[in-house]
């Protein structure tokens, strides 16, 4: 018989940057007997649900729900508001926006991939993947595109390759400085409900993000938010949809149902995601973001202990999310975590296209606290110590220190 749970006694450390660890509140919520889709019940299931990812988006227009990964809705994004041979603005910040702008080319669109101009030498082969967007490139571009062929910029909110937040809110400023009407479109899955992210005020026509990173809940669930400004385009808009197609999820959503058969204990357990992440006793949305925000410093002071470079080459651009630690030239990161795996049952997300075996990534989100990121650290010190990679010192000491130091704003939500 296959054994899927292999791990041996305790804790498995899943430190990755999603999936996330799933709080036991949630997986008891997924375990509630599975009830008609087309019933009064789930009308209320539905319109809970609803109401809670509008409150996480902060917008009050329409939020799309799927039962697809992040991936389907990268493409329900494309094909709601572009037409065939619509040129598309993309940044490369990373291996996701990477993939992003090779979806668009296989949906037939013509993605522009702008990239980082300046040089990294620790990474010299991807200086963009330790920066975020830069959107004075994104004006420049759009100011040169006085036709208006360009019909979207597309671009990665949190970039989960690389452990970069970009400035969305600079974007939106860069489109309306150079007059241009093209659509914002943003991919926040690793984002939403661990970094501050607020659709409608930073003026994104479409966002998509998923339930398995900041949400806490099992891959499986993806989502649009759209602006009224997207909706309308989403009416001339020419490339083949039918699954993905806005209109009639839209339609009858208002009534708490799909058009098809949805995810429904996935939808309990976003319903209960949802009361966690809004509940305003443990600081609603802000005590989630600070939450985020301290986890990612104490986590950074370990790094910067060991003497090892963050790959976030700038500081205002940490990501509450993961730290992504570089290695030195000649370790194999890929070898260091599998170490750290085979030794102490701690799984760390892998360097991804560009920076394979370069770096690891440590995931500091979902169904975490303190001691949490204290074991997963001693864990990765250990690793690499034992891997002959030279520490200046314990990291482990400095997480210690900073989190004794600065405790927590408001009290941690019971997860179990």
């Amino acid at each position: 018989m296959l054994q899927l749970d292999f791990h041996p006694t305790g804790r498995h450390f899943l430190q990755i940057p999603g999936p996330s660890p799933v709080p036991d509140r949630i997986l008891r919520a997924m375990s509630l007997p599975t009830i008609d889709h087309r019933g009064p019940e789930f009308a209320v299931l539905g319109k809970r649900v609803l109401a809670g990812v509008g409150q996480i988006f902060q917008t009050r227009h329409p939020v799309v729900i799927y039962p697809a990964s992040g991936t389907g809705a990268w493409e329900a994004a494309l094909s709601n508001v572009l037409s065939p041979g619509d040129a598309v603005l993309m940044y490369e910040t990373g291996h996701f926006a990477s993939l992003w702008n090779k979806m668009a080319l296989r949906l037939g669109l013509k993605p522009e991939f702008l990239a980082y101009r300046g040089a990294d030498a620790q990474l010299p082969n991807a200086p963009g993947w330790r920066q975020g967007v830069q959107a004075d490139q994104i004006e420049e571009r759009l100011k040169a595109d006085t036709q208006h062929a360009i019909k979207a910029v597309c671009v990665v909110h949190n970039e989960t390759s690389t452990g970069v937040t970009s400035d969305i809110a600079a974007v939106r400023r860069a489109i309306d400085a150079a007059r241009h009407p093209a659509l914002l479109l943003v991919d926040s899955i690793s984002g939403l409900a661990s970094a501050d992210y607020r659709h409608e005020a930073w003026g994104v026509d479409v966002t998509v993000s998923g339930s398995q990173k900041g949400l806490m809940l099992p891959p499986g669930i993806s989502f649009n938010a759209v602006s009224p400004k997207a909706i309308e385009a989403s009416k001339r808009a020419r490339l083949p949809k039918a699954f993905w197609a806005w209109d009639e999820i839209i339609e009858m959503n208002q009534g708490g149902y799909w058009p098809y058969t949805p995810s429904t204990n996935l939808l309990y357990g976003l319903a209960e995601a949802c009361d966690m992440l809004l509940d305003p006793t443990h600081g609603g949305l802000e005590g989630t973001f600070a939450r985020h925000r301290r986890w990612g410093e104490g986590v950074r002071a370990a790094v910067r202990a060991w003497g090892l470079p963050i790959q976030c080459a700038d500081p205002q651009l940490y990501s509450p999310v993961l730290t992504g630690v570089l290695l030195p030239e000649g370790v194999d990161a890929d070898a260091v975590r599998r170490l750290i795996y085979e030794r102490f049952d701690l799984s760390l997300g892998t360097g991804l296209g560009k920076v394979k075996g370069r770096m690891f990534r440590i995931g500091h989100l979902g169904d975490c606290n303190d001691l949490t990121l204290m074991a997963a650290l001693s864990g990765c010190e250990m690793g690499l110590k034992l891997s002959g990679v030279k520490l200046a010192a314990s990291g482990v000491q400095a997480a210690m220190e900073y989190f004794a130091g600065h405790p927590a704003p408001v009290a941690l939500q019971k997860a179990a």
